[in-house]
């Protein structure tokens, strides 16, 4: 089993990345949060889940252990399949994810896409306890990006909105609200969009 990964950043997007490690590209899918603080390029280290199915392996990967620890925890309950785990982290932050099953906030959990209110209440029900156990995590400091250009962020912000669950007109309709600078990043602009589309 994979449990570290550590290489080079081979490419990069907003679900998924490949590390070259020694010459082999690993694929690994990740929540948002570690899309948004990861480096364009250069060495990274990835906490590593594998998932094994009967007909491939799926590699997960996170910049924090405290990120790893919660996908497992989310595994464990019936019904959260890897890629609803990962949707999951990429709508919430590890902190505030760890405070709402800790406080039972169903309200916050089902404002996740594909989190009904059956849902959240079946993930504080049987991780509520759970969740005192773990440790709190470091979050990394965000790295500095290359400016894009409007459209190519604003394309790139509603395919990652679509990918997390949201309609494509959802998307858009979140996305006309903000005010976007013409070297803003995808990654602040997912934030804005995810602050409107989560009230």
């Amino acid at each position: 089993m994979i449990a570290l990964l550590t290489g080079k950043l081979a490419y990069k997007s907003i679900d998924h990345l490949i590390v070259d490690v020694g010459g082999v590209g690993y694929r690994l899918q990740i929540p948002l949060s570690s899309f948004y603080s990861l480096p364009e390029s250069g060495e990274v280290r990835l906490h590593v889940y594998t998932y094994v199915k009967e007909d491939a392996i799926h590699l997960f990967g996170f910049l924090t252990l405290e990120e790893k620890e919660l996908f497992i925890l989310l595994r464990s309950v019936s019904g959260i399949g890897p890629k609803l785990a990962i949707n999951i982290l990429s709508n919430i932050p590890a902190s505030e994810l760890r405070a709402a099953l800790y406080h039972g906030d169903s309200k916050r959990l089902s404002a996740i896409p594909g989190i009904g209110k059956k849902t959240a209440e079946r993930l504080i029900l049987e991780l509520q306890e759970k969740i005192k156990k773990l440790g709190n995590a470091e979050a990394p400091a965000s790295p500095t990006r290359p400016a894009r250009s409007a459209s190519n962020v604003v394309d790139d912000s509603i395919s990652a909105l679509v990918n997390l669950g949201y309609k494509e007109v959802q998307a858009r309709k979140a996305l006309e609200t903000l005010e976007i600078a013409t070297d803003a990043s995808v990654e602040a602009v997912l934030k804005g969009a995810l602050k409107i589309l989560m009230k």
